[in-house]
């Protein structure tokens, strides 16, 4: 018979209300909008018992005595039944709670909010707290799974998602809601229900139907509908015995449908029309409680209900009932059609199940005469007919209900086969496209673009449906407000233009709209018509050219003018794109991700005059169970990009294109809930730009959030001990200075001043890192670093062994900064060669030149280029001239020597972008000056130095000073080149000889300034440096070794007399050291000494030489930032 629909009465005011029963079922509670909970002894109860827990209630969940409500007060609230009294917060959240639920056994309490979190709080301790994260809009409902493993949760976001309580991470997730950005304007609460008892279904309302998915494979099984729902439905609930799913919608429809059979077993209509929000089974079953949106309660009796209708216990139940009452059998068994259809049965819902299979001819006469059947709902045709696997549905559910003495009748025949299971890792959905800076397009507010150029909001409401455009540099362009007629959903914005892009709809295609504000002339503004179904998906502004991906896996390239330029095919779906003066970087799907993988594919283009693919569609590493959350370039145009977990990868060009991760936002977040919402990346300085987003993943809108500044730091192991701490900066230095190859590489302006100090600095951390591990007694680690050092500095290293008396290391190392001394002379000799060549007239920065001579130019500029990086990378220092004639008065000053008079025009490093910095596009000219043969390397420690590149004047006069610094002039002169090698002294010059050079010292070479002070005297004692005891001992008794031993070549003699010397007694060697000192005041004795050692005559030009060598061999004054290696410049 059915059931009773009893009269609606007033239980709130209007608003959401929501319902549910005590465990006995002797109560009735509800909620609602005004803020009280009410509790009802029955329908007719005229004095209910009040409880205020608020502004207003919007859910509440009662279990063992204990009462919790969801209100408005950004709380959840416990009090006690049926008393009311209060008994504390047991959680809080950022806003508004939305649903809570307790689990079966009452221990737990699931809460969701609009601040996209969902905790999981103990009861008996509300400090246990377990939070989930991963929703992106506020959380519309939550339910536990009832073995307590499990936790459902729908959301504004679109997406329904399980999770894995205990390891607070998803286990899947559906998008099969509508999105919206808050629940008041979401079309249904999707409050989410599952079965009890078994658990083994979790229903889902999705528009007007009910998807039921499997518990463990999470496969949707089933759908439940009714043609008689036409409007979305709103909740579900299970009846206690897990047989019957109940649904009420927003048009007032309350329908109940037998799950195994999926048949509509009892309809009702709101007696006005009103939505249904709140629905609860009395623990009988056999009655039902609902609410609606204007405050009313009412009740369903008379339920059809397991209690009632226990499942048949012996075969001969069926024989009981008549052959063609089908009314009754309707009535009185619906919870049991599948345990009926397993035995001999008549009833026409139940014989099509066991031999629809045999012959689906019968099937319309099995309909009943009565017509009963089709008030309650039409059979299923074969599309939604069980398979046969449900022949065991009911011994699959109900045997443990069922006595052990009953017995089912099955059918004969061959057994069936069980349907394979697969139990294999799940695909993960695929990330959808976004734009980087940008906020999800549902919110009707939002960021369309937040990047280093300006801001673009979007507004999408009742009032208003415009874009605003800022820019943070007024002097780019004035802000915009455009009205958004076309519905753009996806911009960008550059220091040329803004490009805006909207789907297609059923009357237009897709658009491209381009603002070129930076035009010339009057015509601002083109449109371009997508073919018909092809979508933008990502959009990016490069210097002078746009780039848009399209549902077609296709990428258009149009220049700033709106000229279609190349096209190519993506590998896969597009996520995001970034631009960058002439890199395009792109992220597509390249396959199919599982278990929460997103597998992602990259793409990096050159699109210059020379275009190039850099990066051929490599993997691209996220962190486990993440998705790209950021994707950019730097402001000095490294690629990096940032995963939903925080994690910051940069490229690293110098290893091979790959990438390494430079930050974590994670750490600095101070709460769980805590994002950071990046909107640039700049690598001198080091600064992460990110906005903070408390309690959420997006930034509002108003008021304008502040961006805050995060630092950089590598992931190294025991970054907390100072060695770690030293690795730690010095890979971060190394890591972030690549730019200034790829820019200078590239003819792009580099920032000197900022190289030279990232160098300097590394070689510091190096020589630290030594002392630290020559005090732990690490020679071997202490090697493996001096690889890592310049020529120069592994000369400190020597010092530094010797004094510490570690001769061992003090050798090895010696050795080492020979064979790096000896790569510097082969790299100068192969460079000299190169100068020596005859060279074409080169054109002066910003003159004219034709297209044969511009083309040359290139060509041998990239040669140099890479030939001058080589040399920069092995020295660790950059070129000096020294003079080399008096007839010539220029001389190599240091460009950032600070109050120099008379200096030349300091190179001051432009700065890029807004803070203090500008465009590092700015391109020098083609013409690139050879070096000149007449000049000298000179290398100091710890103190490299290289300036803007500078192409020199064509016919640079010797009688002139040149306003800037001089890398390489054109004429060839002849060159005296500089060898640093250890404990080498001078010997026999030969000026005449190329194959022979001039040798110093290598602790003179350490001594050299950084700029030859002007106007000095020729012959200036002071300035002479004293020489050691060994080297004097070696000019006595340099014959009588190569006496010995003829064949040794020059770094034999000296290695050889290292060994004597070490072998006399300490005596001798002190004594030696004192005769060094008494000489070193007698300059015109060291003159005569050195003369009288030349082998063969020397003229008076090659002596002049000499002296102007000496010049330079003026006492470095000690640097503050040499403190640890300042050993190397005292005395005893």
């Amino acid at each position: 018979m059915p059931c009773e629909r009893k009269p609606m009465r007033y239980g709130h005011s209007e608003g959401h209300t929501d319902v549910t029963y005590d465990d006995n079922g002797k109560f009735i509670v509800t909620c609602g909008s005004d803020g009280d909970v009410r509790i009802w002894e029955s329908l007719d109860d005229d004095d209910p018992r009040s409880i205020n827990v608020g502004e207003k209630a919007y859910s509440l969940a009662l279990k063992k005595g204990k009462l919790v409500t969801a209100g408005s007060n950004n709380t959840v609230q416990i009090h006690t039944f049926p008393d009311g009294d209060p008994d504390g917060i047991l959680t809080r959240f950022t806003t508004n709670a939305t649903h809570v639920a307790f689990n079966h056994s009452g221990s737990r309490v699931a809460a969701g909010s609009s601040d996209f979190m969902v905790k999981v709080v103990e009861v008996s301790d509300s400090s246990q707290q377990k939070t989930l994260r991963g929703h992106d809009a506020p959380v519309l409902s939550v339910t536990f799974d009832p073995k307590d493993e499990f936790l459902a949760s729908a959301s504004c976001d679109g997406s329904v998602v399980v999770w894995k309580i205990e390891d607070q991470a998803q286990v899947t997730s559906w998008p099969v809601l509508q999105k919206s950005n808050d629940i008041g304007n979401a079309k249904s609460l999707c409050r989410l229900a599952w079965q009890p008892k078994t658990a083994k279904l979790l229903a889902v309302p999705v528009e007007t139907r009910v998807q039921l998915y499997e518990r463990d494979s999470w496969e949707h099984v089933s759908t439940l509908s009714d043609d008689m729902i036409t409007q979305p439905i709103n909740v579900v609930a299970w009846s206690p015995c897990g047989h019957f799913l109940a649904a009420g919608s927003v048009g007032g429809f309350l329908t109940v449908w037998n799950v195994e059979s999926k048949l509509c077993v009892e309809r009702q209509k709101h007696e006005k029309g009103y939505t249904v929000c709140g629905m609860a089974w009395h623990p009988s079953g056999s009655q039902m409680a609902y609410t609606d949106t204007e405050g009313c309660l009412g009740l369903l009796d008379a339920l059809p209900s397991s209690s009632t209708n226990a499942p048949m216990k012996t075969n001969k139940a069926p024989v009981v009932k008549e052959a063609n009452d089908y009314d009754d059998l309707f009535d009185e068994d619906d919870d049991r059609v599948m345990d009926e259809g397993l035995s001999e049965s008549h009833s026409p819902a139940k014989h099509p199940v066991v031999g629809g299979d045999d012959d689906d001819d019968d099937d319309d006469d099995l309909m009943p005469t009565t017509g009963r059947a089709k008030n309650r709902g039409s059979f299923l045709d074969d599309e939604n007919s069980l398979d046969t696997g449900s022949l065991k549905l009911g011994q699959e559910k109900y045997g443990d209900e069922e006595d052990a003495g009953s017995t089912i009748a099955l059918p004969t025949g061959p057994s069936l086969p069980p349907r394979p299971v697969y139990d294999g890792p799940l695909p993960t959905p695929p990330q959808k496209p976004f734009q980087p800076g940008s906020t999800p397009s549902h919110l009707t507010h939002r960021f369309m673009m937040w990047n280093s150029v300006g801001i673009v909001r979007g507004y999408n409401d009742e009032q208003d449906n415009a874009v605003d455009v800022e820019f943070h540099d007024t002097a780019v362009h004035h802000a915009m407000h455009l009205t958004n007629a076309l519905g753009h959903t996806i911009a960008d914005l550059s220091q040329e233009a803004a490009l805006l892009a909207c789907p297609a709809t059923d009357e237009l295609a897709s658009k491209l709209q381009c603002l070129h504000f930076s035009s010339w002339d009057a015509n601002k503004e083109w449109i371009v018509d997508l073919p018909k179904g092809e979508d933008v998906r990502a959009v990016c502004l490069g210097q002078g050219w746009a780039a848009a991906a399209t549902s077609a896996l296709t990428l258009r390239l149009f220049s700033i003018g709106g000229v279609q330029k190349e096209l190519f095919s993506l590998p896969g779906q597009v996520v995001s794109m970034a631009a960058h003066g002439e890199q395009l970087l792109i992220v597509y799907h390249r396959a199919t991700g599982f278990d929460g993988e997103q597998a992602l594919g990259v793409q990096l283009l050159q699109l210059g005059r020379r275009k190039r693919q850099v990066i051929h569609g490599e993997p691209l590493p996220l962190s486990v169970k993440s998705h790209l959350s950021w994707l950019g370039f730097t402001a000095e145009g490294t690629p990096c990009y940032v995963d939903s977990e925080g994690s910051v990868r940069m490229l690293n060009r110098s290893l091979g294109n790959t990438w390494t991760p430079v930050c974590n936002t994670r750490e600095t977040c101070k709460g769980m809930s805590d994002h950071f919402w990046v909107v640039g990346v700049h690598e001198n300085p080091q600064q992460l730009r990110c906005i903070p987003c408390k309690g959420s993943r997006y930034p509002p809108t108003l008021p304008r959030p502040a961006v805050a500044i995060l630092p950089f730091k590598l992931p190294l192991c025991q970054t907390t001990t100072e060695k770690g701490q030293m690795e730690e900066q010095y890979w971060r230095s190394v890591v972030l200075q690549n730019h200034y190859d790829f820019l200078s590489s590239s003819g792009y302006e580099i920032d000197g001043d900022g190289q030279n100090r990232a160098q300097r600095e590394q070689q510091e951390l190096l020589m630290k890192m030594f002392a630290l591990s020559c005090k732990l007694e690490r020679e071997f680690r202490c090697m493996e670093l001096a690889e890592l050092m310049t020529q120069n500095v592994v000369t400190l290293a020597v010092r530094y062994a010797s004094r510490s008396r570690r001769m061992a290391l003090a050798q090895r190392l010696s050795e080492l900064a020979m064979e790096k001394a000896n790569q510097l002379q082969e790299e100068e000799e192969v460079e000299d060669q190169q100068e020596e060549e005859p060279q074409l007239p080169r054109c002066r920065y910003g003159q004219s030149e034709g297209a044969s001579g511009r083309s040359n130019s290139r060509s041998h500029q990239a040669r140099e280029e890479e030939h001058q990086e080589e040399l920069e990378e092995e020295e660790g220092a950059p070129e000096m001239e020294t003079d080399e004639s008096a007839g010539e008065n220029r001389k190599r000053l240091n460009p950032f020597a600070r109050g120099a008079g008379g200096s030349p025009e300091k190179p001051s490093p432009k700065p890029i972008g807004k803070e203090g910095r500008v465009n590092p596009f700015k391109v020098l000219g083609s013409g690139k000056s050879p070096s000149t043969s007449g000049q000298s390397r000179v290398t100091n420690v710890l103190d490299s130095m290289t300036s803007v590149k500078r192409p020199s004047p064509l016919g640079g006069s010797s009688g002139k000073q040149n306003k800037g610094p001089v890398l390489k002039p054109l004429a060839p002169k002849p060159k005296t080149k500089t060898q640093s090698t250890l404990l080498q002294m001078a010997t026999s010059k030969a000026a005449n000889k190329k194959a022979q050079v001039n040798t110093e010292p290598a602790v003179d070479r350490l001594k050299q300034p950084e700029v030859p002070p002007p106007d000095l005297p020729v012959d200036d004692s002071e300035n002479k440096k004293p020489r050691t005891g060994f080297q004097l001992w070696l000019e006595e008794n340099r014959k009588s070794i190569v006496a010995d031993s003829p064949d040794l070549q020059e770094t034999e003699v000296i290695r050889e007399a290292m060994g004597r010397f070490r072998s006399l007694s300490a005596e001798d060697r002190l004594s030696w050291t004192e005769r060094a000192k008494g000489q070193s005041g007698d300059l015109a004795d060291l003159k005569k000494r050195k003369r009288a050692e030349e082998v063969g005559g020397v003229d008076s030009q090659n002596g002049q030489m000499e002296a102007d060598e000496n010049i330079a061999k003026k006492k470095k004054p000690l640097d503050s930032t040499t403190k640890l290696s300042a050993f190397a410049f005292n005395k005893n």
